[in-house]
């Protein structure tokens, strides 16, 4: 499995991005795909996580609502559709792939990770 994450950038708070985790080799359709990010000094954290056939996403209390996982298993692609951004949704955001068909919100539950994608939102 290799993940590739894209699409972070900078934006003002209240706006959008849409961030991309493809895996170039194909390996991870029957793997669920979670996004983690980490803020500097922080911890990183569970965001959304989606199944091997794109069912049961979930949701981080503090994105939820504001934050959509999908998943194109023909383009082998899960995206993170992010709306209403604020400032402290500022991080890398990492895209991984779960040891099992969905995955959890642990990232002991992932075992291949993508190299992260920079977002920043400004206030």
């Amino acid at each position: 499995v290799q993940l590739q994450a894209s699409g972070g950038g900078f934006v003002q708070a209240g706006g959008s991005l849409r961030l991309s985790c493809t895996d170039s080799r194909r390996t991870s359709s029957n793997n669920g795909i979670g996004w983690f990010r980490q803020a500097p000094g922080k911890e990183r954290e569970f965001v959304a996580r989606i199944g091997w056939n794109g069912g049961l996403p979930s949701y981080a209390e503090s994105v939820k609502g504001r934050f959509t996982i999908s998943r194109d298993r023909a383009k082998n692609t899960v995206y993170l559709e992010m709306k209403s951004l604020k400032p402290e949704d500022t991080a890398v955001y990492y895209c991984a792939a779960a040891l099992s068909a969905y995955g959890g919100s642990e990232s002991s539950t992932y075992r291949y990770w993508g190299q992260g994608t920079q977002v920043t939102v400004s206030s």
